[in-house]
């Protein structure tokens, strides 16, 4: 019997803690405060298992095992994205239906946060001394740009070898860069369309949005029919101020644009082809002309791609717009090997031919890890010892704390093919046993790394 079944003696304990610290709304991107309040809960029960516990500016924080000179480590986060709406259950608690685990961050990332916790007790309660020092750090602003880990490296040291349990299985060596930008007016110069709104996470795509328009009986009666034979769900409402339009669609990943359905760029895309693009004002017509339905970055002349990535992904993740200003908020994941600065030129450039502003909110730098790095034999080996299998290589065009690392570290579950997480989605989910089955491989993973011996690694300080 591999030692991650050892996991299953905490079973009960996980889950509760799991569902209260779902309870907890900890929206990094509303509410920094209720973010802490879970970073707090955790390190909280971490101090009543008599872990040295660290709460750096309740931002990030940690829980450590063991003496030692070096560090290993395993990063997980408590904060998530909004739980919109259309969820079968209640978003924020833990639910179980037909042997899946619910709730908001029950995957991304609360889920494996509560385990890995629980992956130290398990070291503690059965004797284990470490070679190295453990840590479980969290971070309580992994949704909003990761600033949490640099302000916690900053103070803190740097881990010799790491894990993040916030992607799938096996080990991912390569992510795609991310950049986050706005391209804005500061005025909204169009006419008909007199407000619009779509999306609540720039790294989400949008399921619902919101237009006001000034038109006339006839103008409706085309619009609608146009819209009957679109994608998506579009419902018209008669108010005093206009016509409102209520579109649907459906929420993915920024990182797997194509899985979803943008509500916001198809009902832009109605919107122009029923009333011109010139009306709508020169935010939309950007969205329209430049983006259009596209998630590759084709038309704004940004496409491209490469084998260790793949290609480079197009969300437009928020739209705002009302009579004072407008913008629209746009994620890119790009190739490890693509040039950042000439796929934001090429975007400045086309944003400026309709006047618009363009800034960039986040840039974080692809991550590429030789598979030769001294953690990857620790964390095939326990995936294969729980699971038999051997750990596959791969990429992704999600960001995860790995890239915070110095190349010391990568993605490492708990995600398992076949199993759809609908992480940023409604009904956010795993299979209960798989959900048990990562931390088997979590607590397999943890034992390997402080208890492996003539690991060739830098000291922890030396990474600083």
């Amino acid at each position: 019997m591999s030692f991650g079944e050892k996991i299953l003696d905490y079973k009960d304990e996980i889950l509760n803690d799991l569902n209260q610290l779902i309870k907890i709304r900890s929206v990094s991107s509303i509410d920094k405060s209720a973010a802490s309040k879970a970073l707090e809960y955790i390190l909280k029960r971490a101090d009543e298992m008599g872990f040295k516990t660290k709460n750096i500016d309740g931002i990030a924080g940690h829980a450590e095992y063991g003496e030692g000179e070096e560090l290993a480590a395993v990063l997980t986060h408590v904060d998530v994205v909004p739980a919109g709406e259309g969820w079968s259950v209640e978003p924020y608690q833990l639910s179980e239906e037909n042997g899946r685990l619910y709730g908001r961050g029950v995957v991304d990332d609360k889920g494996p946060a509560v385990a890995a916790l629980y992956c130290l007790k398990a070291l503690k309660d059965n004797g284990v001394i470490p070679k190295r020092r453990i840590r479980v750090i969290f971070g309580a602003a992994e949704e909003i740009g990761m600033d949490d880990m640099q302000i916690y490296f900053r103070k803190e040291e740097m881990p010799s070898m790491s894990f993040t349990p916030d992607a799938e299985y096996g080990i991912c060596c390569c992510e795609k860069g991310i950049m986050q930008i706005e391209v804005s007016s500061q005025r909204h110069d169009g006419t008909t369309l007199t407000s619009f709104r779509a999306g609540s996470a720039i790294n989400a795509v949008p399921s619902k949005a919101d237009a006001l328009i000034d038109c006339t009986e006839n103008e409706d009666h085309q619009l609608r029919r146009f819209a009957d034979a679109k994608p998506g769900q579009y419902d018209f409402i008669y108010t005093m101020d206009g016509l409102r339009i209520a579109a649907k669609g459906k929420a993915a990943h920024a990182s797997v644009p194509e899985e979803g359905l943008n509500c916001a760029t198809h009902l832009i895309r109605i919107l122009a082809a029923n009333f011109g693009q010139l009306v709508l004002g020169s935010v939309c017509s950007f969205i329209d002309d430049a983006i259009g339905l596209e998630t590759d970055g084709m038309s704004l002349g940004i496409a491209c791609s490469d084998k260790e990535s793949g290609a480079l992904t197009l969300n437009v993740g928020i739209v705002e717009i009302n009579e004072k200003s407008s913008k629209a908020l746009i994620d890119i994941r790009y190739p490890v090997t693509a040039d950042s600065d000439e796929i934001f030129t090429k975007i400045c450039e086309r944003a400026s031919y309709e006047g618009l502003i363009t800034k960039m909110l986040n840039h974080e730098p692809p991550l590429y890890v030789s598979k030769n790095l001294p953690v990857i034999d620790l964390l095939k080996s326990a995936y294969k010892e729980v699971t038999g299998e051997e750990a596959e290589i791969y990429s992704t065009g999600g960001g995860t704390y790995a890239r915070t690392l110095g190349n010391r570290g990568v993605a490492f579950g708990p995600v398992f093919k076949g199993d759809p997480s609908n992480i940023h989605d409604v009904d956010e989910g795993i299979n209960k046993n798989n959900f048990f089955k990562h931390a088997r491989i979590c607590l397999q993973a943890v034992y390997n790394l402080c208890t492996a011996t003539d690991v060739p690694l830098l000291k922890s300080k030396e990474a600083r």
